[in-house]
């Protein structure tokens, strides 16, 4: 017998709302194995509501995340009947591409203000298992984000396309106006502009040199892949042997061809790509100053993203 959705809204990493449902027996996935949160393959993508702005017109923004519960497998999910949005005029950004481990705060809905007693739903359907969907909403009491300054004044990084252009902040961040139309298997350099504007107290040791910045690029939408590789501007960087060892599920700083740090925390950064297959996709770049002892995305500070809609043609 076939069982109806259930969507079991829950805590998850720490201040994350995440939506779960039960799985009709003929569908469920091989129990993972003993002392393991996750198996390699077969599990479902989870939707995850990180928060929510509060915005001065009354409107309110939504910060959306997810959790591929998979070690072993990127899971691609286009939009359409098993990755949307509800109510319809709100579908469009949320990622296509899902990759291993927990990604937070990859896109963010503003809902207006005669919206506000409303709730949004983001729907996800990994394979043959059942729909799950995770609420945006505003009002609910320990998901309230905000943009104000750290303890040691970290807030989010300055992000823009062009020098001297329109900049994003925050989640929230900023939609490049143009669509780059390119050939299929043709390199391009994509390049942002960044910089901190957080203020830190120039008595503190830890800030006698400026906190370096990141920039990082991902495939946040597309069915084929993206090839990153590092622009000739951006010299091969130096391994820290002393460094504190990555997380799983994140990405080794500094170290990845996707990546560039900017030691001055401001400056320019590029790197290139290149599309294996026509189609329309979508570049999320992702700003953040996480080395600052004060900034850290469990604590939902501090990154900005761009995002970049690309044409690839044949």
């Amino acid at each position: 017998m076939k069982m109806n959705i259930r969507t079991v809204v829950g805590l998850l990493l720490g201040m994350a709302l995440v939506a779960t449902s039960m799985m009709p027996a003929q569908a469920q996935t091989p129990p993972p194995r003993p002392l393991s949160l996750n198996t390699p393959t077969g599990l479902p993508v989870l939707p995850i509501m990180e928060g929510a702005y509060d915005n001065e017109d009354g409107s309110f923004t939504v910060s959306f995340g997810y959790h591929n519960r998979n070690t072993d497998q990127i899971v691609d999910i286009p939009i359409g009947p098993n990755n949307f949005i509800e109510p319809e005029q709100f579908n469009g950004m949320q990622p296509t591409h899902f990759l291993t481990g927990r990604a937070t705060g990859v896109f963010t809905v503003t809902v207006p203000a005669s919206m506000r007693d409303q709730s949004i739903w983001w729907n996800i359907k990994t394979g043959n298992g059942e729909m799950l969907k995770v609420p945006g909403r505003i009002g609910r009491m320990g998901y309230t984000l905000d943009k104000k300054p750290r303890p040691q004044g970290s807030v989010a990084p300055l992000a823009s396309f062009e020098a001297g252009g329109p900049q994003g902040q925050d989640p929230i961040g900023l939609v490049a106006e143009d669509t780059l139309t390119i050939s299929a298997g043709q390199p391009v350099t994509l390049t942002v502009h960044a910089e901190d504007p957080s203020v830190r107290d120039p008595n503190d040791p830890r800030f006698g040199e400026p906190i370096p910045i990141r920039a990082s690029w991902w495939k946040h939408q597309g069915a084929g892949e993206v090839t990153f590789t590092r622009h000739e501007s951006t010299p091969e960087p130096e391994v820290d042997e002393d460094a504190r060892p990555t997380p799983p599920g994140f990405p080794a700083r500094g170290l990845q061809p996707n990546e560039v740090t900017l030691k001055e925390g401001r400056g320019t950064a590029s790197v290139t790509a290149t599309f294996a297959q026509p189609g329309e996709y979508m570049i999320r770049t992702m700003v953040d100053n996480w080395d600052a002892p004060d900034s850290t995305e469990g604590d939902q500070c501090c990154w900005t993203n761009l995002y970049q809609k690309v044409t690839v043609t044949p």
